[in-house]
């Protein structure tokens, strides 16, 4: 019984394999027919014979159902898979297989319109044509096939826009009758629907859809609550479309969710923290999206996450804890959004994290070790605030660690040199940190992978390990900006002969270059070399280089001529070249310019002629030479292309040639410091449409500025200042509406205050000194204010009139600096040439700081200056300015400003240079002042100032010179000390009190205090008093030449002034009377100090008498009261 047991468990095996052969020979053989339908496919179809793998294998020797591509049936073909066939045509026998299932026609080049036969295939289950290379409608027949459970008609953009189209059917019609469709792939395909028609018409024909890809649709939103009918999808991709909308709540309702792309979707609002918590959802991608906010909630344990991208978002806060819960992550992109704070020590847990980008965040701290996520493969950590040493041994486990990039951040400690035994590490960037310490011999170096090793502005020290320049697979090396030092010989580079870029600029290096060295023609890979500052005293041979395309040889001790072969260098392909800062002193002839785009050659000793320019080029510096030739009549066509060009600190002589305004894509143009004459071409004025900087200063130019300065100026930069130029402010400078600085200083222009310029509201810097500027600094009917100014220069004008604090105070740029605590970085500057962000124009100004003319070669957003100094300004000077907290420089000097010091200035706490000197300033130096810390230039002298100078306070650290001229000033640094005597009070003999005086006091008192109660409480008898009052008065000062209105009179026209003062326009800084309409006398009036001339219509004052405040008077009114006085 056993044996015939263990006989059943041998055969049974046997017996199955035997049946299963048996059902697998039965279904796939081959029906004759289907066989000969294929073979027919096959010589119809048009495809690439070498590229096919499957069609060039289909033969008659063999079953049609084993051939590669065909799935059988019952002997029927049900399956047909001609993906990437290179087939180019000839599909229609396609439609002949009526019993197929499954249709692959995808990744091809069909190029014909899908035929209508299509709708024969009745029993198609699986339709995918992805780029297929269909073209032209698709057909309405695809809406029959109504088994259909996936559909794909998608196209990568990557392979070329789809040239189907989906108009009629639409997408309504198209899928009204699948009802048993579960996954819908149309990404690329032009659906142009509204959120209605492409919502709805899926929830209300796809019940089952499980799959929505449409990416790239052209689908808007915003998304209809109708899509949440859709309960069984689990996989949603609406990338690249403008949706433009909230993203709705209800997509974490779906509880088999678990793909969600929507990225660069134009996305609004605040992200729903709920869908980061559905516990099926594996990957989401909400990247690219500016206008999206929200942050991270508490990551549950059970979170099936793996993939996290919300990049280019405005997410921010602090990282939860909890993000170590996402044990599955193995993707986390977090790059430039705004989180801030510490890395959350549970990152650590993060142990199947492959991808890891955090970059351009504000993330602070020391960086976690990763040191557990051992399949780590690129870690991006760049742009953000990361502090502290990185431990060697935090990085020796990251054995499928490719690409590390740490740049821009303030990390220290010495570079770990695990990283360079890491076994597949390609990329190390290290830049903008504060590594220090020598670079350690490297291990194995012929042997790593490192094609990119990036250590530039660190502060690494010591000489360069000869190890380095056995990487032999690295590509891009740059060493700049530390300080290494030693001797480097060009030629033991060579061994690197994969290398395409070398930078060892601005360290303490010396590069060895010999003359005419042929070996070194084997460094032919080379693209891009900077040597700048690595005291190269000859031309390197690069006379072979035929890749060389970058090359920046600046900042050196290159004497001589510059040599005709280096234009030919890289075989024409050289588009950059930097010889700036060296000893050059001419051009080798003949000579040619190849295709540059970049030329800088300025801070030279090149002479004589301006070279003839390169067409090609869109940057031209050869400033600061010693060229002596006029511009060339003809240099405009050769400018045609040229964004910024300078030809500043030369001696260059002439005309401006009107060829120049030809270059119309210029953005900077620098003519300054020469010695060029003549009118200013109206045409230059018209270039500012594109033009950005303008500077001209300090030539000869004469005549008028050109009022031909567009509608649409684009003009940031106009510096005029040191020529000889006359006439008035432009009016249509006004269009220039983009304007920061404005200098017309030194020149010979006779203008008023320039007021149709403050509806420029960006100028922040405006200077006028030494010109003829004449009037006050009152602008009427004008609404603008100059909100960013922050440098105001009126010095040796005209300027007369009172200081208005009202004016003053709306200089909000003076009035607290930047928020910002990277602001004293900030400079005022013109950006061009955006590809490189060090390519920009430097604002350059002179300011009076501190008793001294000074060049500001960069103009910091934080400095700000007043300088109103050699003018005719009267009055006092306005408290208001303690407003302006932020000012660095107040100078007020040569004017005839009067008054005391407002107290309030010891509120400029920045305050450095002060100066009041030359004016009719009295009464005693504010206490206040010593609160001024920064205060390091005093100028007081030359007033009528009284009283001690303040003692114990940085204010007598200043010599007697910053307070001479005022005689009544005491006290160090002018006297020892201030006298302590008080004179005494008269006292009768012997100390006895003189009785009589008291005795007629108390009576006195006893007298006026009787009479001023019956006037306070009886009403009758107080206006008897007035009456009488007025009586004597109206007889008195008319004879004197004095108005006046009795007490009755002012009571009546209380309520009527109340009403006009609250009806006064105010415009800015005007707080003068507007003119009278009928005629009556113009000014102000004052009862103690002014009178009427002869004829009643004009104010005298008197000029040794201090006015106040009185109501104005008009004639009219005067007559009327006199003559009911003597009634």
């Amino acid at each position: 019984m056993r044996s015939l047991l263990f006989s059943w468990l041998f055969i049974l095996p046997i017996y199955a394999t035997l049946l299963s052969f048996q059902i697998i020979v039965v279904s796939g053989q081959c029906l004759s027919d289907q066989q000969s339908l294929l073979l027919q496919l096959k010589n119809s179809l048009k495809f690439n014979s070498t590229a096919s793998k499957k069609l060039v294998q289909w033969n008659q020797s063999s079953d049609c159902c084993f051939w590669e591509g065909i799935t059988c049936e019952e002997g029927r073909v049900t399956g047909l898979n001609l993906s990437q066939e290179s087939i180019s045509g000839g599909v229609d026998s396609v439609f002949d297989f009526r019993y197929l299932k499954s249709l692959d026609l995808s990744y091809n080049n069909i190029s014909s319109t899908i035929p209508s036969r299509i709708g024969n295939l009745t029993n198609l289950r699986h339709l995918n044509f992805s780029n297929a290379g269909f073209v032209g409608q698709i057909p309405k027949e695809i809406s029959d096939l109504t088994r259909l459970v996936t559909l794909d008609f998608s196209t990568l953009l990557v392979l070329g826009p789809s040239l189907l189209k989906l108009e009629n059917p639409n997408l309504r019609m198209l899928v009204q009758n699948l009802a048993e469709l579960e996954e819908l792939h149309l990404d690329g395909l032009n659906i142009s629907a509204s959120r209605n028609d492409w919502c709805q018409s899926l929830s209300s024909s796809l019940p089952n859809l499980r799959v929505l890809s449409l990416s790239n649709c052209y689908v808007s939103g915003p998304i209809d609550d109708s899509l949440g009918k859709l309960h069984s999808l689990s996989v949603i991709r609406l990338d690249n479309n403008n949706l433009s909308a909230l993203v709705p709540g209800f997509l974490a309702d779906f509880s088999n969710l678990s793909f969600l792309h929507l990225s660069s979707c134009g996305l609004n609002g605040i992200f729903p923290k709920e869908i980061f918590q559905v516990p099926t959802l594996r990957t989401l991608d909400i990247s690219f999206n500016k206008l999206l906010h929200g942050s991270f909630p508490y990551f549950p344990p059970e979170s099936a996450l793996q993939s996290l991208v919300v990049g280019s978002t405005n997410f921010s806060g602090k990282l939860p804890a909890s993000i170590g819960n996402l044990k599955r992550l193995s993707r986390l992109d977090l790059s430039y959004c705004h989180f801030h704070g510490k890395l959350p020590t549970s990152m650590t847990n993060l142990t199947e994290l492959v991808y890891l980008d955090l970059s351009v965040n504000n993330f602070t701290g020391p960086i976690p070790p990763f040191s557990m996520s051992r399949n780590l493969s690129k870690i991006q950590l760049s742009q953000n605030g990361f502090t502290g040493a990185m431990s060697s041994s935090h990085w020796e486990a990251l054995l499928n660690l490719v690409d590390i990039d740490l740049r821009n951040n303030s990390l220290t400690g010495s570079i770990p040199p695990s990283l360079f035994s890491l076994p597949l590490l390609r990329k190390i960037q290290l830049s903008n940190n504060q590594f220090d310490g020598p670079v350690f011999v490297f291990p194995n170096a012929s042997s790593t992978v490192l094609d990119t090793l990036d250590l530039s502005s660190n502060n690494l020290q010591g000489p360069l390990p000869s190890s380095i320049f056995k990487f032999k697979k690295l590509s891009i090396l740059s060493l700049s900006s530390n300080n290494f030092n030693g001797t480097i010989p060009l030629d033991s580079i060579l061994s690197l002969a994969n290398l395409t870029s070398l930078d060892l600029s601005y360290n303490n290096l010396s590069v060895n270059a010999g003359v005419n060295d042929p070996t070194l023609s084997s460094f032919s890979n080379i693209r891009t070399l900077k040597l700048a500052s690595c005291k190269l005293r000859i031309f390197p041979y690069l006379k072979n280089q035929s890749k060389l395309v970058n090359l920046d040889l600046s900042q050196n001790q290159i004497h001589g001529e510059i040599p005709n072969w280096i234009w030919a260098v890289g075989n024409g392909s050289l588009s950059y070249l930097n010889l700036s800062y060296n000893h050059l002193d001419s051009m080798q002839e003949p000579y040619f310019f190849p295709n540059l785009f970049v030329l800088d050659l300025h801070f030279n000793h090149l002479r004589g002629n301006i070279p003839i320019l390169p067409q090609s080029a869109s940057y031209i510096d050869l400033s600061s030479n010693n060229f002596t030739s006029s511009i060339p009549t003809d240099i405009g066509k050769n400018l045609g292309i040229t964004v910024f060009f300078s030809l500043s600190n030369n001696s260059l002589t002439g005309n401006i040639p009107e060829s120049l305004c030809k270059a119309s894509y210029l953005q900077v143009l620098d003519l300054s410091k020469n010695n060029l004459s003549g009118k200013i071409p109206a045409c230059v004025s018209e270039m500012s449409q594109t033009l950005g900087v303008l500077n001209l200063r300090k030539n000869n130019f004469n005549g008028m500025i050109p009022d031909a300065f567009p509608l649409y100026c684009a003009l940031e930069t106009l510096d005029l200042s040191e020529n000889l130029i006359g006439g008035k402010v432009p009016e249509k400078l006004a269009n220039c509406q983009k304007l920061q600085v404005l200098n017309l200083g030194n020149n010979k222009i006779i203008d008023k205050y320039p007021c149709p310029l403050k509806n420029i509201s960006t100028l922040r810097v405006l200077i006028l000194r030494s010109n003829k500027f004449y009037g006050s600094m009152r602008c009427q009917h004008i609404n603008g204010t100059w909100k960013n100014l922050q440098i105001v220069d009126l010095a040796h004008n005209n300027f007369s009139g009172e200081l208005h604090g009202k004016c003053l105070t709306k200089w909000r740029g003076m009035v607290a600096g930047e928020d910002d605590s990277q602001s004293k970085l900030k400079h005022l500057q013109f950006a061009f040439l955006q590809w490189n962000s060090m390519r920009y124009y430097q604002n350059t100004v002179t300011v009076t700081l501190k008793g001294l003319e000074v060049e500001l070669v960069k103009i910091l957003t934080i400095f700000t200056s007043i300088d109103f100094s050699n003018n005719h300004f009267q009055g006092p000077i306005p408290k208001e300015l303690g407003e302006l907290q932020s000012l660095f420089v107040l100078n007020l000097s040569q004017n005839a400003l009067t008054g005391e010091i407002p107290t309030s200035l010891g509120k400029l706490r920045q305050l450095e240079s002060l100066d009041f000197s030359s004016n009719n300033l009295i009464g005693n130096i504010p206490l206040e002042l010593t609160y001024l810390t920064f205060l390091s230039f005093l100028n007081l002298s030359n007033n009528q100032l009284v009283g001690p100078i303040p003692k114990g306070t940085q204010i007598q650290s200043f010599s007697g010179s910053s307070f001479g001229g005022n005689k009544g000033l005491c006290g160090p640094p002018l006297t020892p000390n201030c006298s302590d005597s008080i004179p005494e009070r008269n006292q009768t003999s012997g100390g006895e009190f003189d009785w009589q005086s008291i005795y007629s006091g108390v009576g006195f008192g006893v007298g006026a205090a009787g009479i001023m109660s019956l006037l306070l409480f009886w009403e009758e008898g107080r206006n008897w008093f007035d009456d009488s009052i007025d009586k004597i008065l109206l007889v008195i000062l008319p004879m004197m030449g004095f108005v006046y209105k009795t007490h009755d009179q002012w009571d009546d026209e209380a309520d009527e002034d109340s009403d006009a003062e609250g009806t006064e326009f105010m415009e800015d800084c005007d707080e003068n009377e507007d003119a009278n309409e009928d005629g009556e006398f113009q000014g102000g009036y004052c009862v103690f100090c002014s009178k009427l001339d002869i004829s009643k219509k004009r104010v005298i004052h008197d000029p040794k008498c201090t006015c106040h405040s009185s109501p104005p008077i008009s004639s009219s009114s005067t007559s009327r009261s006199s003559s009911s006085s003597f009634s």
